[in-house]
């Protein structure tokens, strides 16, 4: 089996049950061969011996742990067994002393449905790249494997406790206060996912009432939502919870807590580019020209609110790691990036070592509740006149043709010659191509998949029909390419 097709970005992810109809391929010999094949790629990278393994809740995390766990340990490698945990703990053992370990490794395929699974691996600088991570896959296929003399050991422990007191030690210290939420009440969604621990050891010991909280309870099956900050159904879910108990903020995350969304006491949803407005507020109160990096498909009006406040907005490439690599890049160059995030709430802060991390990012948010409190004010009020869109679209674009990718690019760049003064090209396109409609009052954004033969094209305007509008025009524009099937753009028409 060539595992190739295990390889998901910066991740390995595949099939790993049989219950959804859907042919298993990450198998218990493709985990073994990639986890043996992560060991040898490791061993020359890492300082130390020690290898942190968790897990989140899905069904088929239990069995690929200890197949994970036995290789390494068979490997040589010491290894920490962390049990259920979230991806950004995982990344967090690298960094505390107590912990100390040399690398991790985190079992998960995020919010995807319940047959699935993959892994992901860190080094204390960070995740693995997409190269990093081909490399591996690479070695796997040739089935490479460390053959040490002694084995190493397994042990299983409560590391997850080091990262819950780092998050109350954060508030308490930003606050004040040993129960500095003594006054809050706070629900939180974990969507039968990993993120129970924030309500248990986190909100509570800071004195939070966090009754009316939902779905803690870790099942693999996902019973009650998908458990994604950005399905209508799951949002919906903490909107009620947060009415309907009165809360202060409801919080909402995804299966492994590294991206999470909140909902505000009137039941307004907090996510995509209000998510990004509110932190970036957040943090360009604290720092002046604070230069904040998102992906492509965030709205005119988000700009013009970090502008506004002095701060700048780059529009760069879709995928969490691509938007990392770029604030981390501008920090290099002497820019002071100190924000990376995607609409899909994927939030990496430069003071957190450039994680994307949910449980953190809200921490930040609660930190700023209370503060505002002090004061006699909201979060709403941060983010009250950031102008959002009055009509907003996403198409999704696919391909009859096996060159899919030759075509899609060859659109994208046919679109960039477009000589019209109804059509005004955005300057900083890093992907794909983003244009100005201006008798629309609005834009699109046409840009490829990175994986699979989808062309996603966002669109959004500030006057009625607008959007539609837009997508007439981009209809008669891309009907003439054969090979692309223009049927969901004929859909969002009617």
């Amino acid at each position: 089996m060539d595992y190739k097709n295990l390889k998901s970005g910066t991740d390995v992810r595949g099939t790993a049950l049989d219950i959804l109809g859907n042919e298993v391929n990450l198998t218990e010999k493709a985990v073994s061969d990639i986890i043996n094949a992560f060991g040898v790629w490791a061993k020359t990278r890492i300082t130390g011996n020690t290898v942190a393994v968790g897990c989140d809740s899905r069904l088929s995390s239990p069995t690929i742990k200890k197949i994970v766990t036995e290789n390494l340990k068979n490997s040589g490698y010491k290894v920490l067994d962390c049990g259920l945990c979230s991806t950004p703990s995982m990344f967090m053992t690298t960094k505390f002393s107590a912990v100390n370990a040399s690398c991790a490794v985190m079992i998960t395929a995020s919010h995807h449905p319940s047959d699935k699974n993959g892994l992901k691996f860190f080094l204390p600088s960070g995740g693995l790249g997409s190269e990093d991570v081909a490399e591996i896959i690479a070695m796997a296929n040739r089935e490479e494997k460390l053959t040490p003399e002694t084995v190493g050991s397994i042990l299983a422990d409560d590391f997850m406790a080091h990262y819950c007191n780092f998050l109350v030690e954060k508030v308490r210290n930003a606050v004040g206060g040993e129960k500095p939420l003594e006054n809050f009440k706070i629900v939180v969604d974990a969507g039968n996912g990993a993120g129970a621990f924030y309500v248990e050891r986190v909100l509570k010991v800071l004195g939070a009432d966090t009754t009316g909280s939902q779905f803690l309870e870790p099942d693999g099956s996902f019973p009650n939502h998908i458990p994604n900050p950005e399905n209508k159904t799951a949002m919906q879910a903490i909107v009620n919870a947060t009415v309907n108990n009165k809360a202060d903020l409801g919080i909402i995350f995804d299966t492994d807590v590294d991206r999470a969304a909140v909902v505000d006491s009137d039941g307004n949803e907090i996510n995509r580019n209000r998510l990004i407005a509110l932190i970036s507020a957040i943090l360009l109160k604290e720092n002046e020209n604070v230069t904040v990096v998102t992906d492509s498909v965030t709205s005119d009006g988000l700009k013009e609110f970090i502008e506004s406040r002095g701060g700048k907005h780059i529009r760069f490439k879709r995928g969490y790691k691509n938007v990392i690599d770029e604030a981390m890049r501008r920090c290099l160059a002497g820019e002071k990036a100190l924000l990376a995030i995607e609409t899909s709430g994927h939030a990496a802060l430069k003071e957190n070592y450039f994680l994307d991390d949910g449980a953190y990012l809200v921490t930040r948010i609660i930190i700023e509740m209370a503060k505002l409190r002090a004061e006699g004010k909201s979060l709403t009020a941060l983010t009250e006149d950031l102008k959002t869109p009055l009509e907003e679209l996403e198409i999704r674009l696919t391909f009859t043709t096996d060159e899919w990718k030759v075509l899609g690019n060859y659109i994208i760049e046919s679109v960039k010659q477009i000589k019209s003064k109804d059509l005004i090209i955005a300057p900083d396109n890093y992907e794909g191509v983003r244009v100005s409609v201006p008798k629309c009052d609005g834009w699109f954004l046409i840009r490829m998949s990175v994986h699979d033969p989808i062309m996603p094209i966002n669109i959004e305007s500030n006057s009625e029909g607008g959007a539609k509008k837009i997508a007439q025009l981009l209809h008669a524009y891309l009907s003439a390419y054969e090979g692309l099937n223009i049927e969901n753009l004929e859909k969002a028409l009617n």
